[in-house]
């Protein structure tokens, strides 16, 4: 009974992967391609705009992987406040996507396998990208799905006459 349940759950999983897409440098590009306004690209490296937004995508099929990001801004530039905001971001608002730094650049990523990825989640990935690095400085979202968090605690409000006096000081 367990070897005829191993081999039916194997016979599933290999006929489930034959069917699953491949994705590959090419065509990842054509996609890219087809949703830009304008790309220049090589075998496996496209900067591409939409929008007026500059993207950069790298794939690497011999480590299966692939990059998505956008520059947002130097990051040198960036107070504390704007810095930790968007790591909050990562764990609540920033979702597929990531704020991070390299090079003195502060970028929204999407990182993930490539051959694994999907059509849909190609699309998606951009879309996340680009509202991720529109909506840095106000929401950080990249989508409209928030997972909450703990939220700081309100300052008690001073009386009129309280807060006059402190603003005189």
């Amino acid at each position: 009974m367990k070897k005829a349940t191993l081999i039916l759950l194997l016979t599933a999983f290999m006929t489930i992967n034959s069917y699953s897409q491949q994705m590959t440098p090419t065509k990842l590009g054509e996609m890219l391609e087809a949703i830009s306004d304008s790309i220049i690209s090589t075998k496996t490296q496209w900067r591409f705009i939409i929008k007026n937004t500059p993207f950069i995508t790298i794939a690497d099929s011999t480590h299966n992987r692939m990059r998505i990001m956008s520059p947002i801004a130097d990051s040198n530039k960036l107070n504390e406040e704007l810095k930790t905001a968007s790591l909050m971001a990562n764990f609540h608002t920033a979702l597929d996507v990531k704020y991070a730094i390299s090079d003195n650049v502060l970028w929204s990523v999407y990182i993930h396998p490539l051959k694994e990825l999907t059509e849909d989640q190609l699309l998606d990935a951009v879309s996340q990208v680009y509202y991720a690095k529109v909506n840095f400085g106000t929401t950080f979202s990249s989508t409209s799905l928030v997972f909450p968090g703990k939220k700081p605690k309100k300052k008690e409000k001073q009386p009129k006459k309280s807060k006059q006096l402190i603003d005189k000081m």
